[in-house]
């Protein structure tokens, strides 16, 4: 519990798999749609009730902590299926709470209902939202095993494979499977018995996707949409900046969306052991590429997905990609840690080890569950925050944070912890108030005046104002 709460007061907020409600005047209305949301949600997740998260995650005084938990139960029977509850009692800096925690409801059996309104609800890495009929019929349809990938596609030749990439995987496919896959020599045959075909030469999703000339004629919305956040000197009418519709087979998307991130990505500059100083992009570009990597090989290709793209937001303080599917085969907390590749797309996956980037020659993938390793490694290597993956079961998202803005060289920043290093961080400019912070940053108000205090305690900033002007804060090195 007390990491827990650690980590909720350096976040400023509620976490995807963890929801706090003071409840000082009873059961809040808004916990029937968190209840459906984290039984909806794999692996389920937490409420916390007596804490008050605008006071910094601060204890309240309940007046009933058992006429709490019997109501708990109660709205837990209101739901189909009804949500299963394990409540327990808590404390929190001396104080009591309750503690429920909302375990994930059967797959066959999502969405969970709220049974008055027939209303079902997913969790986002932002809160609760009622769930839509597009994604209702993907949990429907995730009942069943995932097949879509080895269906052939209407109307399409095998003219409409790229003979540059199809040359490729068939090179590729002797060198590394001359006793397996390799040994046909046949060309045609070779590309039947890998999925990319049918009989006759008609291609399949997998093989269209990943070796298609332009795969989008059949499927629209199988692309990458990328935009980042305007600048905070950019005009007011300015909703995004490099906004780009990314098209055509995965490896062709993977380079592009590299890219992209090299002109997009604002650079740091960096002094290397050896003397020398280089720009480096705010994300590690190897992790984005995995993490687009899998986005596409991963995403859900069913008919209820078809409207939907894979999503890269660059945030000022946070890169969000999201891919419609969530994971197949295994959970987040997983993630990185076993050496599993099951995969939604599995004829995908097996096409994609042997597809190469027309530019450069390099492997899609590996397929050997070294995706999310070298994700971590390389955000670790440049002192960033693990990322933070969520899962909503029709949805997958991962979130990178960036704590460091572009500095100069000789700028040596002290030991801080992760809220206070966040706040430091935006203090690059004159005349910042904890409004303006708080918009910035997504933190809460009490979580920044704390840091403030802790900042300046240190040395590191300075209070300039009061006495009837605004309270504003700026780095003593600035």
């Amino acid at each position: 519990m007390s990491q827990t709460i650690a980590f909720l007061r350096a976040a400023g907020g509620d976490t995807t798999e963890v929801e706090v409600k003071s409840a000082a005047g009873g059961l809040p209305a808004s916990l029937t749609s968190t209840l459906s949301a984290l039984a909806n949600q794999p692996g389920g997740g937490t409420i916390i009730l007596g804490l008050d998260e605008r006071a910094g995650f601060r204890p309240v005084e309940l007046s009933d902590p058992q006429v709490l938990k019997q109501g708990l139960a109660a709205r837990a029977r209101a739901f189909t299926p009804p949500v299963r509850l394990t409540i327990e009692d808590g404390e929190v800096d001396g104080a009591a709470v309750v503690v429920a925690q909302v375990q994930e409801c059967d797959r066959s059996t999502k969405p969970c209902r709220v049974t008055a309104t027939g209303r079902a609800y997913l969790r986002g890495y932002d809160g609760d939202y009622a769930l839509s009929d597009v994604e209702e019929q993907g949990f429907l349809a995730a009942r069943q095993p995932p097949l879509f990938d080895r269906s052939p596609v209407e109307d399409a030749t095998i003219d409409e494979l790229d003979t540059e990439l199809v040359d490729a995987f068939l090179l590729a496919v002797r060198e590394r499977d001359p006793a397996g896959l390799g040994r046909f020599p046949d060309d045609t045959e070779l590309l039947r018995r890998a999925g990319v075909t049918m009989d006759g030469g008609q291609p399949t999703v997998a093989g269209l996707l990943a070796l298609g000339v332009h795969p989008q004629q059949w499927f629209p919305r199988y692309v990458i949409q990328a935009a980042a956040q305007p600048l905070p000197t950019g005009s007011a009418a300015t909703r995004a900046r490099n906004q780009v519709t990314i098209s055509g087979p995965v490896p062709r998307m993977l380079d592009a969306a590299l890219l992209w991130a090299r002109h997009t990505f604002d650079t740091a500059i960096v002094a290397e052991m050896d003397g020398s100083v280089r720009d480096r992009p705010i994300y590690p570009l190897v992790a984005f590429r995995e993490l687009v990597a899998n986005a596409l090989i991963h995403r859900d290709l069913d008919h209820w997905s078809a409207g939907l793209a894979v999503e890269v937001r660059l945030l000022r303080d946070r890169l969000v990609v999201t891919n419609p599917g969530g994971l197949y085969g295994i959970t987040v907390d997983r993630l990185g840690r076993d050496a599993v590749t099951s995969a939604r797309n599995a004829s995908l996956v097996a096409i994609c080890q042997h597809v190469r980037s027309a530019q450069t020659g390099a492997r899609v993938i590996e397929a050997l569950a070294s995706g999310i390793p070298t994700v971590t490694e390389a955000l670790a290597d440049c002192g960033l925050p693990s990322a933070h993956y969520v899962d909503s079961g029709i949805r997958f998202t991962v979130i990178l944070h960036q704590f460091a803005t572009a500095t100069p060289v000789a700028t040596a920043e002290p030991p801080l912890g992760a809220t206070e290093r966040r706040v430091y961080q935006a203090l690059t400019r004159q005349g910042r108030t904890v409004s303006d912070l708080a918009e910035e940053l997504g933190l809460s108000a009490p979580n920044i005046r704390k840091a403030l205090r802790n900042l300046r305690g240190r040395g590191l900033i300075l209070q300039l104002g009061g006495r009837g002007r605004a309270t504003t804060y700026q780095r003593t090195d600035s």
